[in-house]
């Protein structure tokens, strides 16, 4: 099983590259955006706690996060592997994903962050916002806190998979064919 941790600031491209991925490598596509937006659509008892942060443009808690995408990987017994997009966000939802890929006889095999500029990345989002519908995309300022809540909590990760090897920054800017080569060159040497 081939698991790979695509995450990058919103608005970096990670459900399109993940698109794009999934395919190429036959991996089962897992994104925290699209598992909260199920949630919220079908208004479970995850989705309602993960609204209130979401409305805030805070990054929804761990423990939440996590048993979200258990439950979605469980729902995947036969897959080839996990792209997982947006997800771990902290040290603790890493530890936590380590510790069940384990319990289950896999493990990450690599994580690749899209770097991006923050300024790039807020006028991407705001116009994703505009068709999209999405609250947590349509203010500039709430898009900057969870910038600030990515940094603060994400930084570290680079950390904890560098020292695991299993590190790799990919240049999240140029055409969507540039970056997805660029990631794939990254997967192909794994």
């Amino acid at each position: 099983m081939t698991n790979i941790v695509l995450f990058g600031k919103p608005g970096a491209g990670k459900g399109t590259q993940a698109e794009f991925l999934k395919e190429k490598y036959k991996l089962t596509h897992i994104s925290t955006g699209d598992v909260f937006r199920f949630n919220l659509k079908n208004n479970t008892e995850l989705g309602k706690q993960a609204r209130i942060f979401m409305d805030a443009g805070d990054l929804v808690p761990d423990e939440l996060t996590t048993k979200m995408l258990i439950d979605e990987v469980n729902k995947h017994p036969d897959t080839n592997g996990i792209l997982f997009d947006g997800y771990p966000r902290t040290i603790s939802q890493a530890e936590a994903l380590d510790a069940f890929l384990t319990s289950i006889g896999s493990q990450v095999a690599a994580t690749i962050a899209l770097e991006a500029d923050d300024e790039i990345l807020v006028q991407r989002l705001l116009e994703r916002g505009k068709t999209s519908g999405r609250v947590d995309d349509q203010d500039a300022e709430k898009i900057r806190n969870r910038y600030q809540e990515y940094n603060e909590k994400t930084a570290p990760l680079m950390n904890y998979y560098q020292e695991q090897g299993k590190f790799h920054a990919v240049n999240g800017i140029g055409s969507i064919a540039e970056i997805t080569e660029r990631v794939s060159k990254v997967i192909d040497n794994l």
